[in-house]
């Protein structure tokens, strides 16, 4: 006999932010729209005051194992997405091994299995051990139980052209996409830390020019326009940036992109206290370079908010600056951030936050279960928001390993409250089921 059918009612939230209404969902499928959804045999999540979108999608990720599971482990980065709303993932290759063989692709796909927090999607890497030399096993990860459609060398770029033509041929015979970390070595080499201006000079730090990523955004739309193929632009940083993918857009070229939580809000200033917390990469950048990310994302230029969750043992970022590991936590307050910067300013609505941060990023990573919407026969991946709650950020309480938090001690007037996984709960009242 087969068993009875699992009934969730979600009643009262706000889809969107627009209409107010009930969500039934039956064995993890959205299967009624409306007012007063019969909740007979159904288990009840009241949602009065709340908004109801999409589960979020992030393409950039850093779970960090295997190989340094001080840092992070896919369960515990499992855990940092769900409670920030995410229903999946896309975890870089920069492992130890590298994410470079359809094996280490299926490991990681395996423990995100295993986890069930959230889908977790392995990133193959663009080239062996991110050499940036040898294509690595493109098609086999493909191919793989893993089923990867997005690579990337993340952490280092893919600095020689020819390399960078051959990936985007392979991939576009299956519908991949190339994701690059724009940063031309030549320009801004492993130890710039710190946006090339007055204040690096001043702090004595390594600059890192925004003309080291534009050369490369440049290159690469021009590449990707050669080869009919598909390139997306990693974090991006500047407004320089910007002006490039404005004109690749204008000429139809397939080149899309993703900005960090911390790039819309945080700026080089901060790094005039030596606080390692705030070294990153690409760096954090001028004011005027964020208002043109923001302008960027509201118009539709920038395609995506993406985390670039990075997380390390404190014994890798309590250093001088300089020697300090790159990198910031951001999957649990990456919404919280995004409805601060763009939502209470007025330049995005709570559709936007679903286009920018769920329904694109699945597109983009071609994730059919992902990013669907809330319509009837979508599979129930949910997130809900509380609009108005002030909360305040405190780095010792977050669920990851790590504690590179840039935000600890800050106010923002939104949070996530629960989260739903095809339907099951993994997070209720702000905290994991």
């Amino acid at each position: 006999m087969s068993a009875a059918p699992t009934r969730l009612v979600i009643r009262g939230a706000s889809v969107l932010g627009e209409t107010t209404v009930d969500l039934l969902v039956v064995d993890g499928v959205i299967a009624e729209v409306g007012s007063s959804v019969d909740t007979t045999g159904a288990e009840v999540h009241e949602a009065d005051g709340l908004v109801a979108l999409p589960g979020l999608v992030d393409l950039h990720t850093h779970l960090r194992e295997p190989g340094r599971e001080d840092a992070e482990t896919v369960v515990t980065g499992s855990r940092a997405a769900a409670v920030g709303g995410f229903t999946a993932v896309l975890a870089m290759a920069n492992t130890s091994p590298v994410t470079d063989t359809a094996e280490g692709a299926e490991r990681v796909h395996d423990l995100g299995v295993a986890a069930g927090l959230v889908d977790v999607h392995p990133v193959g890497a663009v080239t062996k051990g991110l050499a940036g030399e040898e294509l690595a096993e493109l098609g086999l990860m493909h191919r793989s139980r893993a089923r990867v459609r997005v690579f990337s060398d993340d952490g280092k770029c893919v600095a020689d052209p020819r390399v960078m033509r051959r990936a985007l041929e392979y991939v576009k015979a299956f519908g991949g996409v190339i994701s690059q970390h724009s940063q031309d070595p030549s320009l801004a080499g492993p130890t710039s830390c710190c946006h090339e201006g007055e204040l690096s000079g001043r702090l004595g730090l390594p600059g890192w020019p925004g003309v080291a990523e534009e050369v490369i955004v440049a290159r690469d739309v021009m590449l990707a326009r050669h080869t009919g193929s598909r390139v997306h632009v990693a974090h991006a940083s500047t407004a320089g940036t910007v002006e490039v993918l404005r004109w690749a857009k204008s000429q139809g070229i397939a080149v899309t992109a993703e900005v960090t939580p911390h790039h819309l809000l945080l700026t080089t200033d901060l790094l005039a206290g030596y606080d390692p917390t705030f070294k990153v990469n690409p760096p954090l950048r001028p004011q005027e370079d964020v208002l043109a990310l923001r302008e960027a994302l509201a118009d539709g230029t920038i395609d995506a908010v993406a985390t670039d969750h990075a997380p390390h043992a404190r014994h890798d970022k309590e250093h001088a600056f300089v020697d300090a590991a790159f990198g910031m936590l951001g999957l649990e307050t990456a919404l919280p951030v995004v409805a601060h910067v763009m939502v209470e300013s007025g330049q995005m609505g709570w559709a936007d936050v679903a286009r920018v941060m769920s329904t694109t990023p699945a597109a983009i990573a071609g994730l059919e279960g992902q990013g669907r919407g809330l319509g009837v026969g979508a599979p129930a991946n949910i997130v809900l928001v509380d609009p108005s709650a002030d909360v305040t950020v405190d780095r010792d309480a977050s669920v990851s390993l790590s504690r590179n938090n840039p935000w600890h001690g800050r106010t923002f007037g939104a949070s996530v409250r629960a989260t739903f996984l095809r339907g099951r709960a993994t997070v209720i009242d702000g905290a994991l089921v």
